[in-house]
């Protein structure tokens, strides 16, 4: 499994990751940094920075990127495909992820829990 980043969302969080952990959360409200459980049929994803030293026990799996290492929670794979893009719409600035079947989720956020930045 491996996830691509298009130029604006790789450099947005290029600007702000460093020598910290990404994530790609499965918001199911498992785990320290799910926000919220799935109270609809729609599936939620986040991406996620957290310091080196945080506790990311949950994310038993590793995928490759273009990034460097993102770690998953190994279920949520079943959510996922082989073959990963993460986009920036141009027109409004919001983040889809696709996969071999196309789009997974049209509202992807992004935050930062080291700053607290949340997009």
């Amino acid at each position: 499994m491996e996830i691509r980043f298009d130029d604006a969302t790789s450099k947005f969080i290029q600007d702000r990751l460093g020598d910290n952990k990404l994530l790609l959360t499965f918001e199911d409200g498992v785990g320290p940094y799910s926000q919220h459980a799935m109270m609809h049929m729609q599936t939620q994803f986040t991406v996620n920075i957290v310091k080196p030293d945080a506790d990311t026990s949950d994310y038993d799996l590793t995928i490759n990127s273009n990034l460097g290492p993102v770690l998953v929670k190994g279920y949520s794979s079943d959510y996922l495909d082989p073959h990963l893009s993460l986009h920036n719409n141009a027109s409004d600035g919001s983040w889809s992820l696709h996969g071999d079947v196309g789009v997974l989720d049209d509202d992807v956020h992004f935050i930062d829990f080291i700053t607290n930045e949340r997009k």
